[in-house]
C-alpha cells in the first residue's frame, strides 16, 4: 500500500468570527472538502504528486469563497487578472 499525504489551505485572508455564520463556515469547509477530495482521487488511482496538486488547486480556484480563480479579487478596471503555474524542484 502507497501512503501519501496532502495538505490544502483555503488561503490567509481575515475572516471576522464576528461575521463567521454555521452556514458560510460549513461552505468553507465543504469547498476545502471538495479540494482535498479532487486531490486524493488522483492519489488513489495512482497519479502523481503534480496532477494530485493541479487538481487540487482547480478545486480551489472553482470554489468562489476562496481569493484565487473564480473568487479572486476584481482590479480597479473591474476584471480579475489571474495567472497559474505550478513547480516542480526536481527540474
Amino acid at each position: 500500500m502507497t501512503t501519501y499525504s496532502l495538505a490544502i489551505h483555503g488561503g490567509a485572508g481575515t475572516i471576522l468570527k464576528s461575521r463567521m455564520t454555521p452556514e458560510k463556515e460549513a461552505a468553507y469547509e465543504a469547498g476545502l472538502a471538495r479540494a482535498l477530495e479532487a486531490g486524493e482521487a488522483v492519489l488513489r488511482s495512482g497519479g502523481s504528486a503534480m496532477d494530485a496538486v493541479t487538481a487540487a488547486v482547480c478545486a480551489l480556484e472553482d470554489e468562489p469563497l476562496f481569493n484565487a480563480g473564480r473568487g479572486a479579487v476584481f482590479t480597479t478596471e473591474g476584471v480579475q487578472e489571474m495567472d497559474a503555474c505550478v513547480m516542480d524542484g526536481r527540474d
